[in-house]
C-alpha cells in the first residue's frame, strides 16, 4: 500500500511538470527551411535532401553527408563523427567517401524514396564548423561541402570555419564559455550563429528583437504525427515559436522554419533550454518566421542513449529516407503548418 502511494505522489508530480499540451495548430507559413546541430544537423541534412522540393534551404552546424552512416553505428561513430567509445576515430577528409553517398542519393532519387535532386539547385546552405570541435571535427564538414557542391552552385553556400567553438550552438548572449564541451550544448562564442544562418537562407532581415518577445511558446502533442513516439526515439511533446504577427491569422505572410536539436538536448536532459536560448526566436519575433521545434527522446538502453535524432537506423532502416518514422513525422507537421493535407499524417506512416 505504501508503495501504491508513493507511486501515485510520483504520477501526480510528473502530471504537474508536465506542459499544457495542444494540437499543432493549423497553419499556412511558407518558405520553409531547415537548421541543426550535430545529430540535429544529419537530420537537417537528410531531411533537407528527401525532402528537397518543400525545403528551401539549410543551416547545418557540425553535421555531414546525407546517408554518412549508410545505417552503421560504427561508421556514424569513427567516420561520421568521433563519438565512438570503443573504436579509434576515423576522421580524414573523405573519409564520409562522398562519391558512394552522392550515388546512393541518386538512387534514393531515383526510386522515389526522396525527392528529385534537381530540386536543391535552388537551396541555399549555410555551414558552421568550430574549428576547436573535437566531436564533429572539419574534415567531416568539408565531406559536407564537397557533397553539396555536387548539388548547389558555389555562390548559394555559405561555409564558416575560423570560430574556435567546440562542439556547441554558437550564441553571442548565452551559454559556455566558447571552447567547452558539456552540457547545454549551447555556448557564448560572440556569434550569434542562429541570425547568421537565417539571414544567409532567407535573405536581409529585420533585426532581432533583444527585448521582451511578442509571440508565444507551444507545447504540441507529437503522437498527433507517429503513434508511440517514444517507441521511436520522438518524444511525446513538440515545441512551437508563433510570433505575435503570425498569431491569430493561421500564419499568412509568415515563413517556417525548422530548428533540429543535437544529443542530449532533448527535454528531459535540458528541458526547454535549446527551444528558448538557441537564439532562433528573437529573429522569427522581428521578421514572421514561425519556429517549429521537434523533439527526440532517449531510448535505453543501447539503441539512443543520448536522444539522438535517427541519422543511423536505430530506429529504421528508411531512416533517411522520406517514409522513415521520424522523416515522415516531421513532414507531417511541416504539412499541418503550411496546409498540405495535415490530416493524413497517420495514414501514410502506416504499419511499424
Amino acid at each position: 500500500m505504501r508503495m501504491l502511494c508513493l507511486l501515485w505522489l510520483l504520477m501526480g508530480a510528473a502530471h504537474a511538470q508536465t506542459p499544457q499540451v495542444a494540437p499543432l495548430p493549423n497553419m499556412t507559413t511558407t518558405q520553409v527551411t531547415v537548421s541543426g546541430l550535430s545529430s540535429g544537423a544529419y537530420m537537417a541534412v537528410q531531411f533537407e535532401v528527401a525532402f528537397s522540393e518543400t525545403v528551401q534551404g539549410a543551416g547545418i552546424i557540425a553535421g555531414g553527408p546525407y546517408f554518412c552512416s549508410q545505417g552503421s553505428v560504427f561508421t556514424a561513430t569513427t567516420s561520421c563523427s568521433c563519438t565512438s567509445e570503443l573504436f579509434t576515430c576515423r576522421v580524414r577528409p573523405g573519409a564520409t567517401r562522398i562519391n558512394d553517398l552522392i550515388a546512393f542519393t541518386d538512387w534514393f532519387a531515383g526510386g522515389g524514396s526522396i525527392d528529385p535532386t534537381a530540386a536543391l539547385a535552388g537551396h541555399h546552405i549555410w555551414m558552421l564548423s568550430g574549428s576547436a570541435d573535437t566531436v564533429v571535427p572539419q574534415a567531416v564538414m568539408t565531406d559536407l561541402y564537397f557533397y553539396y557542391r555536387h548539388y548547389v552552385d558555389a555562390d548559394h553556400i555559405s561555409y564558416t570555419r575560423t570560430l574556435p567553438a567546440e562542439h556547441a550552438m554558437p550564441t553571442d548572449q548565452y551559454g559556455n564559455t566558447c571552447s567547452t564541451l558539456g552540457t547545454p550544448y549551447i555556448n557564448n562564442c560572440g556569434y550569434d550563429a542562429a541570425g547568421e544562418l537565417l539571414r544567409w537562407i532567407y535573405g536581409p532581415l529585420t533585426p532581432r528583437n533583444n527585448g521582451t518577445l511578442g509571440g508565444r511558446l507551444i507545447a504540441f502533442d507529437q503522437s498527433d504525427f507517429l503513434t508511440l513516439p517514444g517507441w521511436h526515439g520522438m518524444a511525446s511533446t513538440g515545441y512551437l515559436y508563433v510570433p505575435k504577427a503570425c498569431d491569430g491569422n493561421s500564419g499568412a505572410g509568415c515563413k517556417l522554419h525548422v530548428a533540429f536539436h543535437g544529443c542530449l538536448q532533448d527535454l528531459d536532459n535540458i528541458g526547454t533550454t535549446f527551444v528558448e536560448h538557441a537564439g532562433y526566436n528573437a529573429w522569427a519575433d522581428s521578421n514572421k518566421i514561425v519556429v517549429l521545434y521537434p523533439q527526440a527522446s532517449a531510448i535505453y538502453p543501447y539503441t539512443n542513449p543520448n536522444a539522438c535524432w535517427d541519422w543511423f537506423s536505430y530506429d529504421d532502416p528508411r531512416f533517411a529516407q522520406k517514409s522513415g518514422h521520424q522523416m515522415a513525422a516531421v513532414k507531417g507537421m511541416v504539412d499541418r503548418l503550411t496546409g498540405v493535407a495535415p490530416a493524413t499524417v497517420l495514414v501514410r506512416l502506416g504499419a511499424h
